[in-house]
Protein backbone atom coordinates (compact mmCIF):
# COMPACT_ATOMS: atom_id res chain seq x y z
CA UNK A 1 0.00 0.00 0.00
CA UNK A 2 2.96 2.04 0.99
CA UNK A 3 4.11 1.72 -2.96
CA UNK A 4 0.88 2.77 -4.35
CA UNK A 5 0.72 5.85 -2.17
CA UNK A 6 4.07 6.65 -2.90
CA UNK A 7 3.44 6.05 -6.69
CA UNK A 8 0.54 8.24 -6.49
CA UNK A 9 2.42 11.34 -4.66
CA UNK A 10 5.45 11.25 -7.03
CA UNK A 11 2.97 10.21 -10.31
CA UNK A 12 4.32 13.30 -12.47
CA UNK A 13 7.74 12.22 -11.99
CA UNK A 14 7.59 8.42 -12.72
CA UNK A 15 5.24 9.45 -15.74
CA UNK A 16 7.90 11.37 -16.90
CA UNK A 17 10.46 8.83 -16.25
CA UNK A 18 8.01 6.82 -18.36
CA UNK A 19 7.42 8.60 -21.84
CA UNK A 20 11.29 9.63 -22.17
CA UNK A 21 12.21 5.82 -21.39
CA UNK A 22 9.56 4.44 -24.08
CA UNK A 23 10.89 7.93 -26.24
CA UNK A 24 14.02 6.88 -26.05
CA UNK A 25 14.20 3.58 -26.62
CA UNK A 26 11.70 3.67 -29.80
CA UNK A 27 13.83 6.31 -31.04
CA UNK A 28 17.23 3.99 -30.82
CA UNK A 29 15.48 1.21 -32.23
CA UNK A 30 14.15 3.01 -35.43
CA UNK A 31 17.70 4.45 -35.88
CA UNK A 32 19.91 1.28 -34.77
CA UNK A 33 17.68 -0.71 -37.08
CA UNK A 34 18.44 1.61 -39.80
CA UNK A 35 22.31 1.99 -39.67
CA UNK A 36 22.38 -1.61 -38.48
CA UNK A 37 20.76 -2.69 -41.69
CA UNK A 38 23.47 -0.94 -43.82
CA UNK A 39 26.06 -2.45 -41.51
CA UNK A 40 24.56 -5.97 -42.56
CA UNK A 41 24.46 -5.57 -45.94
CA UNK A 42 28.77 -3.93 -45.30
CA UNK A 43 29.28 -7.30 -43.64
CA UNK A 44 28.16 -9.09 -46.70
CA UNK A 45 29.69 -6.85 -49.37
CA UNK A 46 32.00 -8.13 -51.82
CA UNK A 47 34.28 -5.69 -50.74
CA UNK A 48 37.35 -6.25 -48.60
CA UNK A 49 36.79 -2.84 -47.48
CA UNK A 50 33.31 -2.23 -46.40
CA UNK A 51 33.54 -6.34 -45.11
CA UNK A 52 36.12 -4.66 -42.38
CA UNK A 53 34.62 -1.17 -41.63
CA UNK A 54 31.74 -3.28 -40.69
CA UNK A 55 33.69 -5.67 -38.79
CA UNK A 56 35.27 -3.30 -36.65
CA UNK A 57 32.52 -1.48 -35.60
CA UNK A 58 30.35 -4.21 -34.96
CA UNK A 59 33.67 -5.77 -32.64
CA UNK A 60 34.69 -2.11 -31.25
CA UNK A 61 31.10 -2.10 -30.04
CA UNK A 62 30.03 -4.93 -28.33
CA UNK A 63 33.10 -5.17 -26.79
CA UNK A 64 32.79 -1.74 -25.09
CA UNK A 65 30.35 -1.17 -22.49
CA UNK A 66 27.18 0.99 -22.95
CA UNK A 67 27.83 3.27 -19.90
CA UNK A 68 31.12 3.96 -21.47
CA UNK A 69 29.54 4.54 -24.63
CA UNK A 70 27.21 6.96 -23.56
CA UNK A 71 30.02 9.10 -21.45
CA UNK A 72 32.34 9.22 -24.77
CA UNK A 73 29.48 10.33 -26.84
CA UNK A 74 28.50 13.09 -23.81
CA UNK A 75 31.49 14.57 -22.83
CA UNK A 76 33.26 13.74 -25.87
CA UNK A 77 31.06 15.90 -27.95
CA UNK A 78 32.72 18.73 -26.30
CA UNK A 79 36.73 17.89 -25.92
CA UNK A 80 36.62 16.56 -29.93
CA UNK A 81 33.95 19.26 -31.15
CA UNK A 82 33.79 22.12 -28.50
CA UNK A 83 29.80 21.71 -28.06
CA UNK A 84 28.12 21.04 -24.77
CA UNK A 85 25.70 18.40 -26.43
CA UNK A 86 21.83 17.93 -24.71
CA UNK A 87 21.56 14.92 -22.67
CA UNK A 88 19.16 13.45 -24.21
CA UNK A 89 20.68 13.19 -27.48
CA UNK A 90 23.73 11.88 -26.15
CA UNK A 91 22.26 8.82 -25.02
CA UNK A 92 20.02 8.34 -27.84
CA UNK A 93 22.92 8.95 -30.18
CA UNK A 94 25.34 5.95 -28.09
CA UNK A 95 22.16 3.85 -27.39
CA UNK A 96 21.58 3.66 -31.62
CA UNK A 97 24.95 3.50 -32.44
CA UNK A 98 25.37 0.61 -29.48
CA UNK A 99 21.90 -0.89 -30.84
CA UNK A 100 22.93 -0.58 -34.63
CA UNK A 101 25.72 -3.35 -33.81
CA UNK A 102 23.44 -5.82 -32.52
CA UNK A 103 20.51 -5.17 -35.02
CA UNK A 104 23.49 -5.69 -37.84
CA UNK A 105 24.34 -9.10 -36.34
CA UNK A 106 20.14 -10.15 -36.13
CA UNK A 107 19.73 -9.17 -39.98
CA UNK A 108 22.81 -10.79 -41.01
CA UNK A 109 22.18 -14.09 -39.49
CA UNK A 110 18.66 -13.58 -41.17
CA UNK A 111 19.80 -12.91 -44.55
CA UNK A 112 22.38 -15.62 -44.33
CA UNK A 113 19.71 -17.89 -43.36
CA UNK A 114 17.71 -17.57 -46.56
CA UNK A 115 18.39 -20.49 -48.67
CA UNK A 116 21.22 -20.28 -51.27
CA UNK A 117 18.89 -21.83 -53.83
CA UNK A 118 16.74 -18.56 -54.06
CA UNK A 119 19.68 -16.81 -55.04
CA UNK A 120 20.24 -19.19 -58.04
CA UNK A 121 16.60 -19.21 -58.78
CA UNK A 122 16.66 -15.77 -58.99
CA UNK A 123 19.31 -15.39 -61.13
CA UNK A 124 18.02 -17.76 -63.49
CA UNK A 125 14.96 -15.46 -63.97
CA UNK A 126 17.36 -12.87 -64.51
CA UNK A 127 17.35 -11.04 -62.05
CA UNK A 128 19.59 -8.74 -60.44
CA UNK A 129 21.67 -9.12 -57.08
CA UNK A 130 20.18 -5.87 -56.04
CA UNK A 131 16.15 -6.73 -57.27
CA UNK A 132 16.73 -10.81 -55.51
CA UNK A 133 18.00 -9.05 -52.00
CA UNK A 134 14.89 -6.28 -52.46
CA UNK A 135 12.23 -8.55 -53.25
CA UNK A 136 13.29 -12.26 -52.75
CA UNK A 137 15.53 -12.28 -49.82
CA UNK A 138 14.75 -9.35 -47.38
CA UNK A 139 11.35 -10.43 -47.36
CA UNK A 140 11.76 -13.52 -45.96
CA UNK A 141 14.71 -12.67 -44.10
CA UNK A 142 12.60 -9.73 -42.15
CA UNK A 143 10.28 -12.93 -41.27
CA UNK A 144 12.75 -14.65 -39.53
CA UNK A 145 14.15 -11.42 -37.89
CA UNK A 146 11.43 -10.10 -36.87
CA UNK A 147 11.23 -11.74 -32.65
CA UNK A 148 14.86 -11.52 -32.43
CA UNK A 149 14.70 -7.48 -33.26
CA UNK A 150 11.65 -7.85 -30.59
CA UNK A 151 14.18 -9.25 -28.36
CA UNK A 152 16.72 -6.34 -29.16
CA UNK A 153 13.48 -3.73 -28.10
CA UNK A 154 13.01 -5.48 -24.59
CA UNK A 155 17.09 -5.34 -23.99
CA UNK A 156 16.84 -1.67 -25.32
CA UNK A 157 14.51 -0.40 -22.51
CA UNK A 158 16.41 -2.06 -20.22
CA UNK A 159 19.30 -0.24 -21.25
CA UNK A 160 18.12 2.91 -21.32
CA UNK A 161 18.72 3.28 -17.33
CA UNK A 162 22.54 3.92 -18.04
CA UNK A 163 21.04 7.11 -20.02
CA UNK A 164 20.77 7.98 -16.33
CA UNK A 165 24.11 8.75 -15.40
CA UNK A 166 24.54 11.79 -17.59
CA UNK A 167 21.05 13.07 -16.27
CA UNK A 168 18.55 11.90 -19.19
CA UNK A 169 15.14 12.05 -17.06
CA UNK A 170 14.12 8.56 -17.52
CA UNK A 171 13.15 5.51 -14.93
CA UNK A 172 16.34 5.72 -13.39
CA UNK A 173 16.71 9.10 -12.67
CA UNK A 174 13.34 9.87 -11.96
CA UNK A 175 13.81 7.41 -8.80
CA UNK A 176 16.94 9.01 -7.36
CA UNK A 177 14.70 12.30 -7.30
CA UNK A 178 11.94 10.57 -5.36
CA UNK A 179 14.23 8.58 -3.21
CA UNK A 180 15.78 11.66 -2.43
CA UNK A 181 12.75 14.02 -1.97
CA UNK A 182 10.63 10.87 0.58
CA UNK A 183 14.03 10.15 2.18
CA UNK A 184 13.05 6.54 1.40
CA UNK A 185 15.71 4.84 -0.89
CA UNK A 186 14.14 1.17 -1.28
CA UNK A 187 10.63 1.95 -2.30
CA UNK A 188 10.95 3.86 -5.32
CA UNK A 189 13.24 1.23 -6.97
CA UNK A 190 11.09 -1.25 -6.27
CA UNK A 191 8.76 1.27 -8.40
CA UNK A 192 10.92 1.56 -11.16
CA UNK A 193 11.30 -2.38 -11.34
CA UNK A 194 8.02 -3.66 -11.90
CA UNK A 195 7.48 -0.92 -14.62
CA UNK A 196 10.65 -2.11 -16.10
CA UNK A 197 8.81 -5.74 -15.96
CA UNK A 198 5.57 -4.71 -17.16
CA UNK A 199 6.98 -3.09 -20.32
CA UNK A 200 9.51 -6.05 -20.63
CA UNK A 201 7.03 -8.61 -20.00
CA UNK A 202 3.99 -7.17 -22.19
CA UNK A 203 6.42 -6.79 -25.16
CA UNK A 204 8.02 -10.47 -24.45
CA UNK A 205 4.52 -11.84 -24.95
CA UNK A 206 3.83 -9.76 -27.97
CA UNK A 207 6.64 -11.08 -29.39
CA UNK A 208 5.73 -14.60 -28.46
CA UNK A 209 2.24 -14.24 -30.29
CA UNK A 210 4.17 -12.65 -33.20
CA UNK A 211 6.25 -16.24 -33.47
CA UNK A 212 2.87 -18.24 -33.11
CA UNK A 213 1.33 -16.43 -36.17
CA UNK A 214 4.39 -16.56 -37.99
CA UNK A 215 4.96 -20.00 -36.89
CA UNK A 216 1.50 -20.58 -37.78
CA UNK A 217 1.41 -18.88 -41.35
CA UNK A 218 4.60 -21.04 -42.16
Amino acid sequence: MNLVRLFVEYKDYYITGIKITLLLSLLSLIIGTSLGSLLSLFKLSKLKILRLISTFYIELVRGTPIMVQIALVYFGSYVIMGVNMDAFLAALIAVSLNSAAYVAEIIRSGIQSVDKGQWEASRSLGLTNGQTMRYIILPQAVKNILPALGNEFVTLIKETSVASTIGVAELMYTSKIVQSTSYQPFNPLIIVAVTYFIFTFTLSQLIGLLERRLAHND
